[in-house]
């Protein structure tokens, strides 16, 4: 059942992505203690998140959304995934979608992507993302027939997969004498040639319904097609994507993170603390203060509006802080609480799972670290990823 959309905030102000997020929440997590142990996908939220008008939060005023900014997207999904995480990270996929083409359109004048934020504004469209596996290398396969492209292509890590109108992916072009060409474009999930594979059953982040997701023949018309890159080679639209979707992103880990944090507070209190208590208590509070400069780091770079090679490695050095400090601190929180937080009915077990996916997103710690250490020492980083 969908909650009753009359927010009560004050009528004569039009409630914020974040007074939205705070309003939802509860009702989330009420629904995520009830299927914690389960691969069910979370479609009654979903089904609010459309109520609510968060689907269309990042779209621009003038394209009749709600004109949110980078920072109040991430502060509505970090709100969001101290109630739930499985649908913080699975709707962050779907907002950082918006919240590139509305920075191009804001910023780089970018018309053409006018039509497909007016339409996720007017109808309320759900954007999925392959980018997992459609990073820098691409993946699929295109092949040029009369008037477009044929996709053959399996996409995993499908967030939302089930409540997806649009999945924006790539696949690679290969043609006699060319270097391989990436192409990106909008696949209708409606499309008889697409398929949501059931392959979800994960450590963690249970409910996001990442799904496989099987593109087998579906015909990609020429001008559809909306950007083209070298394949292997970082191109100045991945920099913005870089720059732009990875602080959203990260900012779930942190709303997970925190939410271990009070869990295993309330659950530690329930006895007079000693002093080891008291240690893991200021040691888990250091990490999570960690994990909020990085992510406060990541956001002052995108308030710049400047994506290059550089504000990719500021964000990228954001990105894996978060995730080493976020995971710390939930597993201190697992400490602190005891045997208590062992206990599924406890909340902190779910969120240890869900806190581990934060391991797993570009870059890792392997070519992040590589991409910095080519950037101190001035040497081309194109190649990176």
């Amino acid at each position: 059942m969908s909650i009753n959309t009359a927010f009560s905030i004050d009528a004569t102000t039009p409630p914020s992505a974040v007074d939205i997020a705070r309003e939802l929440g509860p009702v989330f997590a009420k629904r995520a203690e009830q299927t914690t142990d389960e691969d069910r996908f979370v479609a009654e939220n979903y089904a609010d998140l459309k109520a609510s008008g968060l689907v269309e939060a990042g779209v621009p005023v003038e394209l009749g959304g709600g004109g949110a900014d980078v920072d109040e997207l991430a502060e509505m999904l970090r709100t969001l995934a101290r109630h739930c995480s499985s649908t913080a990270l699975a709707f962050s996929m779907h907002t950082h979608q918006v919240a590139i083409p509305a920075w191009r359109w804001r910023h780089q004048k970018a018309t053409a992507a006018e039509p497909l934020l007016r339409r996720i504004a007017q109808e309320r469209i759900i954007l999925l993302s392959s980018g997992g596996s459609d990073w820098i290398g691409g993946s699929g396969k295109a092949e040029k027939v009369e008037g477009g492209y044929r996709i053959t292509a399996r996409k995993v890590f499908s967030s939302g997969s089930p409540a997806g109108d649009l999945m924006m992916t790539a696949a690679v072009l290969e043609e006699e004498d060319e270097p391989p060409t990436v192409l990106h474009f909008g696949v209708p999930m409606k499309s008889p040639q697409v398929k949501i594979l059931d392959t979800w059953r994960v450590l963690g982040m249970r409910s996001t319904g990442s799904n496989d997701v099987m593109i087998d023949g579906h015909v990609v018309p020429e001008g559809a097609v909306s950007a083209r890159r070298k394949a292997g080679e970082w191109h100045p639209l991945f920099q913005i994507i870089a720059t732009i979707a990875f602080p959203l992103i990260y900012s779930v880990y942190l709303g997970v993170a925190e939410s271990a944090r009070d869990i295993a507070l309330a659950t530690a209190r329930r006895k007079q603390p000693d002093q080891h208590a008291i240690q893991l208590a200021g040691r888990m509070d250091t990490e999570l203060a960690g994990a909020r400069l990085a992510q406060e780091s990541m956001l002052a770079v995108v308030r710049r509006n400047a994506p290059s090679a550089e504000t990719v490695n500021e964000v990228m050095i954001g990105r894996n802080l978060v995730a080493r400090h976020a995971i710390a601190a939930v597993e201190l929180a697992m400490e602190l609480a005891g045997g208590a937080g062992f206990y599924r009915a406890t909340g902190l077990e779910r969120r240890f799972r869900d806190i581990q996916a934060a391991r797993y997103h570009p870059m890792q710690s392997g070519p992040q670290a590589q991409y910095a250490g080519a950037m101190a020492f001035g040497l081309p980083v194109d190649r990176i990823y």
